[in-house]
């Protein structure tokens, strides 16, 4: 009985042994990137910046073109209506309103005096009627072009938090070494992730780090999860650790993921061959579905995409894993 006692003791041990063994390794296999807290803080200041003043700038657009239907439609409608707008006011300027008095005094009988009657009903409410709906489109078509020039001042100042937010960035990236324009990762053949849930404005609701993470002990943001299933269902199923500790940055956030080019390990050495081309096509990738998935930046072989910027390059401090060449990082809005 006590050897029985004793072998499944010992089984046990082994297996809570196991677990704490991968935990650690888990916990531990997030790359080393570097921790520049105020690279990190400026770059995700400046990127948030960017994707707000673009989604607002095409809210903003969506809006003007709207607007622009309503002020012809409008304009239409009174058009249509001027010949029977200026039959009214021709009738009026010659005869001036139709004497009530003077028609029904003229009726010879009953009958045509009642008819009368009804005559001068139908023609106050048809011009009524007319006048109303030509003025009611006058006014709309007038509202609408006010709220287009509002729009206009809109779009105007969404450019101006754009530019302001790119040169952050610039000045960021140029205090380590980076900045220029680069050739990026691109591809027109890159999968269409399914959106993310936005709010009625089009804008990306709030989220905390409230889900736990498949790759690590820690958890991660809703949209920052979806990301990462979409992209393994699209085939990007490489070594990934998402949620790690750090001092700075989006990791600790639970909205950033380490995507490694290699299938089970982060190398210490720049990829190649199947490996460099499987870290392309992420990160075009991702940069391809940024809009529907809520992508803040990505960082890939020594460049980085801004939703304003595109490509530049990007120096990190250190081996592959700060330069980023043997994995793509994306952080989450």
């Amino acid at each position: 009985m006590a050897a029985v006692f004793q072998r499944r003791l010992s089984t046990v041990l082994v297996m809570v042994l196991a677990a704490l063994l991968l935990t650690s390794t888990v916990a531990q296999a997030a790359p080393d990137e570097g921790d520049d807290k105020t690279l990190r803080s400026a770059l995700e200041s400046a990127a948030k910046g960017q994707a707000v003043a673009i989604q607002r700038l095409k809210a903003s657009k969506k809006r003007a073109a709207q607007l622009q239907v309503t002020v012809k439609q409008a304009q239409a409608a009174a058009k249509a209506m001027e010949g029977r707008v200026a039959e009214i006011a021709s009738r009026s300027y010659r005869l001036g309103r139709p004497s009530t008095v003077s028609m029904l005094l003229d009726s010879s009988s009953p009958d045509l005096f009642l008819e009368r009657i009804e005559r001068l009903d139908m023609m106050g409410q048809l011009d009524g009627q007319v006048l109303t709906q030509y003025r009611a489109s006058l006014s709309k078509a007038q509202a609408a072009k006010v709220a287009i020039d509002k729009e206009v001042r809109e779009q105007t100042k969404q450019v101006a938090a754009l530019t302001k937010k790119k040169e952050e960035a610039s000045r960021a990236l140029a205090s380590v070494g980076g900045g220029r324009v680069a050739g990026g990762f691109i591809s027109a053949s890159s999968p269409l992730a399914k959106p993310a849930p936005r709010n009625s404005d089009g804008s990306w609701p709030d989220e905390s780090c409230t889900i736990s993470d498949p790759t690590s002990d820690g958890c991660l943001t809703p949209r920052t999860l979806h990301a990462y299933q979409e992209a393994r269902a699209d085939g990007f199923t490489r070594y990934t650790v998402c949620w790690s500790q750090r001092n700075s940055g989006e990791h600790p956030k639970g909205r950033a993921c380490d995507m490694s080019s290699n299938e089970k390990t982060y190398k210490t050495s720049p990829a190649t061959g199947d490996d460099r081309e499987y870290g392309d096509r992420l990160a075009a990738y991702f940069v391809k579905n940024a809009d529907r998935l809520g992508v803040m930046y990505v960082i890939w072989f020594r460049q980085i995409w801004l939703p304003g910027d595109g490509w530049k390059s990007y120096s990190g401090s250190g081996g592959a894993s700060a330069e980023h060449t043997n994995h793509v990082h994306v952080s989450m809005l």
